[in-house]
């Protein structure tokens, strides 16, 4: 799947907060990834389709130093990550193993990878935030991934923080946190998405004015009229 630059310009504009909000109203609400926080505070809106990768519990023959050279491991992954992806990788919520350090983040950003986001943590935080790679994740721990867990591989559908994540699937992640736009709805989303946007700024700019919540927040009838006048 390829992003459009107007999609992803439209999404960046777009809280991931906003983005539950849309797709709660077509039914889905599993689409907010637990434990996926920003590392460096501060950190601005991102958008991109998802590259998976996948761990398994830690098991003594495969999960060795020996296994970061084989074909199917963490650096096979980064050499096959397409520039402008966002990184998805489940950790499976494991918080005292980090999963990439700042050797591996720093050659994603010669990849042009936009950000790596997992419900697990990373390791060498201060290298980490060195490279300058955006990351999300649990925290940070001090062992490598091989102490607690055993990567299997990359391309396909994974579990992180809870939520089905498929290959090419929508990742937005701001300072809430990260979110996954199936394919299926991502036009509902840029079109609903905007106009979320619009009337919440406009009921903001309302409550500042002194306007009461009932009737506003949720709008009865004649706040909708009122709305409505407003966009002509």
């Amino acid at each position: 799947m390829s992003l459009s630059p107007e999609a992803v310009k439209t999404l960046s504009h777009i809280t991931t907060a906003t983005i539950t909000t849309v797709l709660l109203k077509k039914g889905l609400r599993n689409v907010w990834l637990r434990g996926t926080k920003p590392l460096r505070p501060g950190q601005k809106r991102l958008v991109g389709p998802a590259f998976t990768l996948r761990f398994v519990p830690a098991r003594e023959d495969l999960a060795t130093p020996e296994s970061w050279s084989k074909p199917i491991s963490t650096r096979g992954a980064i050499e096959a990550m397409p520039e402008g992806c966002i990184a998805v990788v489940d950790a499976m919520g494991v918080t005292d193993a980090g999963i990439f350090g700042d050797i591996l983040c720093a050659r994603m950003v010669k990849r042009g990878v936009s950000a790596l986001i997992t419900d697990g943590v990373v390791r060498d935080v201060e290298g980490v935030l060195g490279t300058g790679l955006p990351v999300w994740c649990d925290g940070y721990a001090a062992p490598p991934s091989v102490a607690g867990l055993t990567f299997v591989g990359w391309g396909e559908p994974i579990g992180c923080g809870g939520v089905a994540i498929f290959p090419d699937d929508v990742i937005v992640a701001d300072q809430d946190g990260a979110v996954v736009i199936p394919q299926a709805f991502l036009e509902h989303v840029l079109t609903e998405g905007v106009e979320q946007e619009r009337m919440e700024a406009w009921i903001v700019n309302e409550v500042n004015n002194g306007a009461v919540l009932p009737g506003l927040y949720p709008m009865n009838a004649e706040t909708k009229a009122r709305y409505a006048a407003s966009k002509k």
